[in-house]
């Protein structure tokens, strides 16, 4: 292989796995949801209840802290895909 045909190789190469990457990326946030109620204290994924920080939820699964799980997992983990409506 000449260096002309080897540089044409790399750059359809590169091309093909840049483009590859960012469909998983894409699909990837595509397949997750918010699961309400399930975080642990100091294990919630954003900020919510008056705080603006992952990780700085106060109690065992408030119904308005989140963990992001795998899309259809949240209702069989115990969990709801809304926070609680407050009154």
């Amino acid at each position: 292989m000449n260096m002309k045909n080897l540089a044409l190789a790399a750059a359809i190469g590169s091309l093909l796995s840049v483009g590859i990457a960012g469909t998983a990326a894409a699909g990837d946030k595509m397949d997750k949801e918010k699961c309400y109620g399930v975080a642990k204290a100091g294990q919630n994924d954003c900020a919510a209840n008056g705080h603006s920080c992952a990780g700085q939820s106060k109690v065992d699964n408030s119904p308005n802290e989140f963990k992001v799980v795998p899309a259809g997992q949240c209702e069989t983990m115990g969990g709801k895909t809304e926070p609680e409506k407050k009154m």
